[in-house]
């Protein structure tokens, strides 16, 4: 027996590795499962085969030969070499070339059930319900330890912590996880929330499988609120994603879209309070000409004013006639006046003034000739200041 340091024993099973003819050109049949492109641009995945399964680095040269990268529980053929790499003391598949090998068992069982709950019409956009915009209730379904309701909450917390946020706690992976994830749900629907976060950090395609179990699907679709998807990250699809009414591409932009931002919120009702303030102010100035225009007319129109101005015109009226019968009165004065002096000019009395007198008979003949009257005739002679008689000799 040989005492080894972790050094020595990586070594040797490098070597070893590396100088098995079989293990420097092999093809491996398998499923893809957690694929991911660094920014370098070199590829890291693992190829699964019910439990077992075995990493693989595909370098940046290699990626860039193929038509579209593989997705995870795409079946594949993968040619390259396997050795054992002494930092981390993992043995790896170095793969020098990819071909499609048909949908993996997971990919087709996926397929599957998306095209018979699409056929069912879980699917259908004219059911999605939009988010209320100020929830008072949010619920959350996601695992009580993970990362992605730590994410959830440091959203709420700052975007709208006036939301009670009601956690319903449920296994996000492995055995019985979809069972848990059904109850969470129920128990939210009796809690009388607003909304639903169903949520789960990143993870392989076999780890976010509980999310793709047709029961959570139905359950869902038996939501009474709206449910928002945040499973997994932006490249991750799961059955629930098609049948919530809003997908989040992760648990943290799944709260974004719950909450509104207190912030704006603030901002929003201050602009509103603005306006309102102004409308209200103008609806008052328009009021208060209205009633001064009101008032106006009125007071235009009340008995007192409209006495008044018949009482102004009446005066106008008197006054007027009042001047005209003046005017009629000095004009008949001197009309009257005229024919005064016209009928004393012509009047006997006046004649008789400049020493006329008239003679008439006893009898009253007036006596205009000599020839009318005889001796001893007596006659009555009137002069300006009286008559007297006198016999004619």
């Amino acid at each position: 027996m040989q005492l080894l340091s972790v050094a020595q024993l990586n070594l040797y099973l490098r070597e070893l590795l590396d100088t098995d003819d079989l293990l420097r050109d092999v093809w491996v049949d398998g499923e893809i499962s957690n694929f991911s492109r660094h920014s370098s641009g070199h590829c890291y995945f693992t190829l699964k085969e019910g439990d077992a399964q075995i990493g693989a680095v595909m370098w940046k040269s290699v990626a860039a030969r193929l038509a579209t990268l593989p997705l995870n529980g795409e079946a594949v053929l993968a040619h390259g070499r396997v050795a054992f790499y002494e930092v981390r003391g993992q043995v790896q598949l170095y793969v020098d070339a990819l071909r499609p090998a048909g949908i993996g068992v997971l990919q087709a069982q996926f397929e599957r059930l998306k095209e018979r709950l699409g056929a069912e019409g879980l699917f259908d956009l004219s059911r999605k319900r939009p988010l209320p915009a100020l929830p008072r209730r949010i619920g959350v379904v996601t695992s009580p330890t993970g990362a992605a309701l730590q994410d959830i909450l440091n959203v709420l917390r700052r975007r709208y912590p006036l939301a009670e946020v009601v956690i319903a706690p449920c296994q996000v992976q492995g055995t019985g996880a979809s069972d848990t994830v059904v109850e969470a749900l129920y128990a939210l629907y009796d809690a009388a929330v607003d909304v639903i976060i169903v949520a789960r950090g990143g993870g392989a395609a076999e780890d976010l499988w509980a999310f793709n179990d047709e029961r959570v699907a139905r359950a869902v679709f038996a939501s009474p609120v709206p449910v928002v998807s945040g499973v997994g990250h932006e490249t991750d699809t799961t059955i629930i994603d098609f049948v919530a009414d809003v997908r989040a591409p992760t648990p943290s932009a799944a709260a974004e879209l719950v909450s509104p931002d207190v912030t704006e919120l603030a901002d929003d009702l201050a602009l509103l309070r603005t306006r309102m303030t102004a409308a209200v102010t103008q609806r008052l100035a328009d009021a208060h000409d209205a009633v001064t225009w009101l008032a106006d007319r009125l007071e235009l129109r009340s008995p007192e004013n409209r006495i008044r101005r018949d009482r102004q015109q009446l005066d106008e009226l008197l006054r007027r006639a009042t001047v005209m019968l003046d005017r009629r009165i000095a004009l008949a004065h001197a009309r009257l006046d005229g024919e005064r002096g016209r009928l004393h000019a012509l009047s006997p009395l006046a004649t008789l003034g400049r020493g006329y007198a008239v003679v008439r008979h006893v009898a009253g003949a007036l006596v205009t000739d000599a020839a009318d009257v005889a001796p001893d005739d007596r006659v009555e002679i009137t002069v300006r200041q009286g008559t007297f008689y006198a016999r004619v000799e």
